[in-house]
């Protein structure tokens, strides 16, 4: 199957925490970086997910915010240090690679934003990715 989700990074569940409906889904990245996912508790079942599972971590890159360092007091889980080794922008939007320990990531963000961020290839950021917007597909 092919997708059009550029961001996919393969871990390992290292725990699964179930709910009535929903689950968190906590996977470690190969560089060891924890990624947690909510998901339904129907999809860890259809899935057949299990502590030691290999899976596709998967996020699209609108759902990829960026930050020039970590943030505290948030509730976004998900912070995820890299460098930008790439920036394309459009007229008003603006698309940043970032290599991370394990691969690459994309974030669709406006030009503005990167104006503001001052971001450029060589600049260390966090890329920061709310649960419930990653997705899980089996290795």
């Amino acid at each position: 199957m092919s997708l059009s989700i550029r961001n996919q990074l393969p871990g390992t569940v290292t725990a699964i925490a179930a709910g009535e409906v929903m689950a968190t889904v906590k996977v470690r990245l190969g560089s060891g970086q924890e990624v947690t996912a909510a998901i339904t508790l129907d999809s860890v079942k259809d899935l057949g997910l299990a502590e030691g599972s290999r899976v596709r971590t998967l996020v699209k890159s609108t759902e990829v915010s960026l930050a020039t360092g970590p943030v505290t007091g948030l509730s976004i889980r998900n912070q995820i240090p890299g460098t930008v080794v790439e920036v394309a922008t459009g007229g008003a939007m603006a698309g940043v690679k970032v290599a991370v320990d394990g691969g690459e990531l994309t974030a669709a963000i406006t030009a503005d934003a990167v104006s503001d961020l001052g971001l450029a290839a060589g600049t260390p950021v966090v890329a920061l990715i709310k649960s419930t917007e990653v997705s899980l597909a089996t290795a």
